[in-house]
């Protein structure tokens, strides 16, 4: 324990264009969960989660419907998921994962990202080892031991659990994701979740500041402009 967490919450943006975006993105995402796993969330928990991860960002119940439709017609594209690593400005270390239906173009944009901005692309695992990939939940209370003892009794893997101003965050693998929800959702029935998700932890974290800050923010600015790119993961602290 010990070891705080900063949740990056991203700022629904206002403009109708960066929302399209963000419907895009979890259109994208539900389509491949549901090809893949099938469309029916209540036996594809992936599925379940996903879409209502994407109602609490507020995205129409028509993307949602549109997308599953599109994966139970059997058509469409075949995107496949790609990862790519390296340094960011500053020295920061940097994960992005993408949805691409052509490798060559994504590896592209996304290496156009890293050179434009002074950064370095490099291969599979280069930072990927400075980083903790885990299951994460976070919601108000006061009382971690009960959290814990809740866990334990419906026998979860948790890796660590903070209390820090009257937020819990629970660590666990990524393997024990629906397993943990389910035990603090029935433990707890009037509780809250903020976040659940399961994403990459940095290890360390980089202060960047000056030039080096300005030139991280439009790293991320660019990525963020990449259609294939899905989510970004750093340690940098501007």
């Amino acid at each position: 324990m010990g070891r705080s967490f900063e949740v990056r919450k991203a700022t629904m943006a206002k403009t109708q264009g960066a929302k399209i975006k963000v419907y895009s993105k979890y259109g994208k995402e539900i389509y491949v969960c549901a090809k893949n796993g099938g469309a029916d969330p209540d036996m594809n928990l992936s599925l379940k989660h996903l879409i209502a991860k994407a109602k609490k960002d507020n995205v129409p119940a028509h993307v949602i419907e549109k997308a599953l439709d599109k994966a139970r017609g059997g058509g469409g594209e075949d995107y496949q998921p790609a990862r790519y690593e390296g340094f960011g400005p500053g020295g920061t270390s940097v994960i992005v994962d993408c949805l691409t239906d052509n490798g060559n173009r994504t590896f592209q944009d996304v290496r156009q990202c890293f050179v434009k901005t002074g950064a370095k692309i490099g291969n599979p695992g280069t930072v990927a080892h400075m980083f903790d990939h885990r299951a994460v939940f976070q919601f108000k209370g006061n009382d971690d031991e009960a959290v814990l003892e809740a866990l334990m009794m419906a026998d979860v893997d948790v890796t660590d659990i903070e209390l820090e101003d009257g937020i819990v965050t629970v660590f666990a693998p990524t393997t024990e994701f629906f397993k943990a929800k389910t035990a603090l959702t029935d433990s707890f029935p009037e509780l809250d979740i903020d976040v659940e998700e399961i994403t990459f932890i940095p290890q360390t974290q980089t202060e960047v500041s000056g030039e080096d800050a300005e030139k991280f923010q439009k790293f991320l600015d660019m990525l963020d402009e990449c259609d294939d790119v899905q989510q970004v993961y750093h340690n940098a602290v501007l």
